[in-house]
């Protein structure tokens, strides 16, 4: 199956939008696959990380075109772009954790030498016990902030994010030494470009450039941009800077008590009725009707 024949998803195993103003979503492995029939074809997502932990049962991986087969305990990391599948058996129990973005860059600059854990697909059979009993803990601390809200929840999301990685990155195999250079091949090109752009998009989408400037930085023209974006992430260029966009919105109406017009201007809007009929399009709830369905989880 080529890489362009492949799904892009935005959630484990559809595309429905980011659904919550955290930068992860966590939720158990049955809850979602169960009902797929326990199996999720192959898929990828263009700015999404997935990591799944099972703790019991076993799953068929289908990973960057190599299918093996797993039992628990085990976790599998499957970066962006990775193509991935998984056909769990019906006794499997475990929780699957995603992280956006902006979460994953974070996490780079923290765990420098070892931020190569958030790039490499691939799963680890947890043969150690206290390794299995020290990622389960994580993991499940992680659940509990999750599902119950509290003050100063956002920090402590990435405080035990950043803790299972660091944990995970013991696990990891050295990565061997390259047998020489190559010329990327266009697809890797491709996606090389798709990650500069959402590097960009980081940097810049407060000050909403146009896809133009966008594109002159990154030395092709906007029409290029656009068709590179629609074929490896199944999204316009200015879709993604919306999608930034909107995930900063409910992040600052969730974790702060900026008025909405501060937060319109905090993103580069011109006047509240704007930024407030953005939100609406994109969310079919007014920024003030959002922040009143939101658990307390702000200052």
């Amino acid at each position: 199956m080529s890489t362009n024949a492949v799904p892009v998803f935005k959630l484990y195993g559809e595309t429905r939008h980011w659904p919550t103003p955290d930068l992860l979503h966590w939720e158990s492995i049955p809850e979602r696959s169960e009902l797929h029939d326990w199996k999720i074809q192959p898929h990828r997502h263009a700015d999404l990380l997935h990591l799944l932990h099972l703790t019991a049962g076993h799953v068929s991986l289908e990973l960057e075109g190599s299918l093996r087969s797993y039992a628990a305990p085990l976790i599998i990391i499957v970066p962006a772009m990775s193509i991935h599948g998984f056909h769990f058996s019906p006794d499997t129990l475990g929780h699957i954790i995603t992280l956006a973005k902006p979460l994953t860059e974070r996490l780079e600059e923290r765990l420098e030498h070892r931020s190569d854990v958030l790039s490499r697909p691939i799963a680890h059979t947890l043969k150690r016990v206290h390794h299995a009993q020290r990622i389960a803990t994580l993991v499940e601390q992680l659940g509990e902030e999750y599902r119950h809200p509290a003050p100063g929840r956002d920090r402590m999301l990435e405080a035990l994010t950043e803790a299972l990685f660091i944990e995970l990155s013991r696990l990891a195999p050295k990565p061997s030494p390259s047998g020489g250079t190559r010329a990327p091949r266009r697809q890797e090109r491709g996606l090389i470009h798709l990650q500069n752009y959402q590097a960009l998009i980081e940097e810049q989408f407060r000050q909403q450039p146009s896809i133009e400037k966008f594109a002159e930085q990154l030395g092709m023209t906007s029409a290029h941009l656009n068709l590179l974006c629609r074929r490896l992430a199944n999204r316009s260029a200015l879709q993604l800077l919306h999608e930034r966009l909107l995930l900063e919105a409910k992040r600052q109406l969730t974790y702060t008590n900026m008025t909405v017009a501060q937060v319109a201007d905090s993103l580069g809007f011109s006047e509240p009725a704007y930024f407030t009929r953005f939100f609406k399009r994109l969310t079919g709830l007014a920024p003030r009707n959002f922040r009143r369905r939101q658990p307390e989880a702000r200052p």
